[in-house]
C-alpha cells in the first residue's frame, strides 16, 4: 500500500516523503499534505490522511463511513482518513484526494476559491430544471 501511495504523492511537483517508523509524511514546501498511518496509537487502521475543504471531511464520512473516518488530532483541523485496509482500494480516488490536499497546501486560497465557485454554481442550479419542449418549425 505504501509503495502505491508513495508513487502517487511523489509524482506531484516538489513533493518529498519522510518515514517515521511505520508511518510516512508527504510534504511540499516543508508542509505536510498527506500522512500514511499504520496502526496509529494502536487503532488497527491503515490509512492515508489528507486535508480537505471545510466540512468535506464530515460529508465524506457521512457518504461512506466504512472507508472514511475522522483521524485523531488532525481530523478536527480539516483532515479526513481514507482506509486502505477495508475492501478494494480505489487508487484513482486516493490520487484525487492526495492531489486535492496537495493543492490546498501549495495554494490554499486558490483551491478554496475554485471549490467555492463550483459549490456556488451547484447551489444555483434549480432542483428540478425545467424541461424544454422544442416547437416544430
Amino acid at each position: 500500500m505504501l509503495p502505491n501511495l508513495r508513487d502517487i504523492a511523489l509524482a506531484l511537483p516538489g513533493a518529498t516523503m519522510e518515514m517515521q517508523g511505520d508511518h510516512a509524511s508527504f510534504r511540499v514546501k516543508k508542509k505536510v499534505f498527506a500522512y500514511y498511518l499504520k496502526d496509529h496509537h494502536g487503532d488497527g487502521i491503515i490509512s492515508v490522511c489528507v486535508k480537505v475543504l471545510p466540512g468535506d471531511n464530515q460529508r465524506l464520512i457521512e457518504t461512506d463511513s466504512v472507508r472514511f473516518y475522522l483521524p485523531a488530532y488532525i481530523g478536527p483541523r480539516g483532515w479526513v482518513g481514507y482506509r486502505l485496509d477495508v475492501g478494494e482500494v480505489d487508487w484513482g480516488e486516493v490520487k484525487e484526494l492526495v492531489a486535492g490536499s496537495y493543492q490546498l497546501t501549495v495554494n490554499p486560497r486558490s483551491a478554496r476559491t475554485r471549490a467555492c465557485r463550483v459549490e456556488t454554481r451547484l447551489d444555483a442550479r434549480p432542483s428540478n430544471p425545467p424541461t424544454s419542449k422544442k416547437s416544430p418549425r
